[in-house]
């Protein structure tokens, strides 16, 4: 289960509408506690793949990577999960998604339909012990 603001809420969709018609992409931060995630902060990474593939794939760099986790470790949080938005595409995990997830992230999938956000999805992977294929995760919205 993710809990998560509205105000992260609508600055995931109003970074997949700036991006679009590319994918944008980015890093979660907050606190793990069991089996809940609290989000807390965002972090927008810079979609690294290459510019012709941009509209349908995105992806985080390892040296991206290190500086997020820098970057939990100075705040004292937690990556809890990924965003990254899909383009005049449904919110719904492509296999290049699955097949590039880890276990006990969250990924939240934004739709952007001709530059404007229409609707969110959240992941998991292996939810369920199946580490084949993503399972939705109920997302709290709290205030802002």
């Amino acid at each position: 289960m993710l809990y998560i603001s509205d105000k992260l809420i609508r600055a995931m969709e109003q970074e997949a509408q700036r991006a679009y018609p590319r994918e944008c992409c980015g890093v979660i931060f907050g606190r793990l506690d069991g089996q809940a995630k609290y989000a807390e902060s965002l972090r927008p990474s810079e979609n690294s793949f290459e510019e012709g593939e941009q509209y349908h794939r995105f992806r985080i760099t390892a040296e991206q990577m290190l500086g997020a986790e820098l970057y939990a470790r100075r705040e004292g949080l937690d990556i809890v999960g990924f965003y990254h938005s899909h383009p005049d595409c449904p919110a719904v995990p492509s296999e290049y998604d699955r097949s590039h997830a880890l276990p006990v992230y969250s990924y939240i999938i934004v739709s952007c339909v001709k530059g404007r956000a229409e609707d969110l999805t959240c992941q998991q992977l292996g939810k369920d012990t199946d580490y084949t294929r993503f399972a939705k995760e109920e997302i709290i919205i709290r205030g802002v």
